[in-house]
C-alpha cells in the first residue's frame, strides 16, 4: 500500500539537543536560538513576525502536552550594511516549561510554512521514534542539524511511520480509501471481533503466501488490517460525532471523554491481538505445532506455547 512521502507533511527539519541555557528557565530567561546556517536553510532569509507555531512535548503515553505560541525569525543586525545576525525567538509556553536539558528538539516546517517544535525526553521511546521518522542518528549535539525532504532527501512512509505522525498530531492520508470502504461495508458502524477482522485482512490479500515468505506475509497482513481498521474507525467515530454528546439537553462532557478514551484503548488492545492472530495463521500455514493462550505453571498464559500443552 502507498502511504505517501515525508515531503507530503514537511519541507525539512532542524534537530538538536537542548542545552541547559535553552531548557532551564531557572538558569536563564533566554528564549532564542541562534540563527545558524542550518536554521537559515529551514527558515530562509525573510523575516517572520509573531507567527503562531505548534509546540509539542512527547512525555509518554497519555502524557503529551500541546501548546501554541508565537515565534519570530529576525535579523538582529538588519540595519547594518554588511553584517547579519539571525535569531529565532519563541515565547515561553507549557512545552518549553516541561523541557529539560538533553531533550531532543525538532523544529519542523510544514509545506504551507507552519512551524512545529517537537520535544521528546532524552532516552525515551518516543525520542527514538521521532529520530527514526526523520532519519536522525544518535550523534546530535547542541548545534542544529538540517534535514531536507525534497528530491533525494525524501523518504517513503509506511503504516509504522503513520503511528509516529499521529503522535505529533498529523493525520496521515488513508491509502486506497475506495477499496477499503468496499471491503468494510458489511460491518456498517459496528466493529467485528479481532479474529474476524484479521481473517478478512488475510482473505483480501489472496496473493500473499506465508509459506514463501513468512515475514513478508506477516507484515502485509498487519499493515492491511491496520488500514481496514482505521477506515472503519473513521466511519464509526464520524457517525458518533454527528450524533453529538448531549445529556438532558446539556453538553455531555463525561460521555465525550469516555468515548474518546474507548477509541484510544481499542487502538492499543486491537494491535496486540492482530499480531497474535496473524502469527497463528503463519504457524498453521507452516505446520508448526503450538498452543495459543494455554495456561502453564503458576497460571501463566503465554501468547504461544511450543509445541503444545501435552508436550
Amino acid at each position: 500500500m502507498r502511504y505517501g512521502s515525508l515531503s507530503d507533511h514537511f519541507t525539512g527539519i532542524v534537530a538538536k539537543r537542548l542545552s541547559a541555557v535553552e531548557a532551564d528557565t531557572e538558569r536563564s530567561n533566554q528564549h532564542e536560538f541562534n540563527g545558524t546556517g542550518q536554521l537559515r536553510q529551514l527558515l530562509g532569509g525573510e523575516r517572520i513576525d509573531r507567527m503562531m507555531a505548534r509546540f509539542i512535548w512527547l512525555g509518554g503515553e497519555n502524557e503529551g502536552i500541546t501548546d501554541d505560541a508565537p515565534v519570530t525569525w529576525y535579523d538582529a543586525r538588519e540595519r547594518h550594511p554588511t553584517r547579519s545576525e539571525w535569531r529565532l525567538y519563541f515565547q515561553s509556553n507549557a512545552v518549553t516549561e516541561a523541557a529539560s536539558a538533553g531533550d531532543l528538539l525538532v523544529v519542523a516546517r510544514r509545506p504551507g510554512g507552519d512551524l512545529m517544535f517537537i520535544v521528546a525526553p532524552n532516552g525515551s521511546t518516543l525520542e527514538n521514534q521521532i529520530a527514526w521518522l526523520f532519519g536522525l542518528d544518535h550523534g546530535l549535539g547542541a548545534g542544529f542539524r538540517y534535514e531536507g525532504f525534497e528530491g533525494e532527501g525524501d523518504r517513503g512512509l509506511d503504516f509504522v511511520s503513520n503511528y509516529v505522525l499521529e503522535e505529533i498530531g498529523i493525520e496521515p492520508e488513508e491509502p486506497e480509501a475506495d477499496r477499503l470502504d468496499e471491503i468494510i461495508a458489511r460491518f456498517g458502524t459496528q466493529f467485528p471481533t479481532s479474529r474476524d477482522f484479521s481473517a478478512l485482512a488475510r482473505a483480501s490479500l489472496a496473493e500473499v503466501d506465508p509459506r514463501a515468505d513468512a515475514d513478508a506475509a506477516l507484515l502485509a497482513w498487519i499493515e492491511f488490517e491496520e488500514a481496514l481498521f482505521r477506515r472503519l474507525e473513521r466511519h464509526i467515530v464520524a457517525a458518533r460525532l454527528e450524533a453529538g454528546f448531549l445529556a438532558d439537553g446539556a453538553a455531555d462532557v463525561d460521555g465525550f471523554l469516555q468515548f474518546s478514551l474507548s477509541v484510544q484503548n481499542r487502538r492499543k488492545s486491537r494491535m496486540g491481538l492482530s499480531l497474535e492472530n496473524h502469527v497463528e495463521a503463519v504457524l498453521q500455514a507452516l505446520g508448526i505445532r503450538h498452543a495459543r493462550g494455554a495456561r502453564t505453571e503458576g497460571n501463566s498464559k503465554p501468547d504461544f506455547l511450543f509445541p503444545g500443552m501435552a508436550q
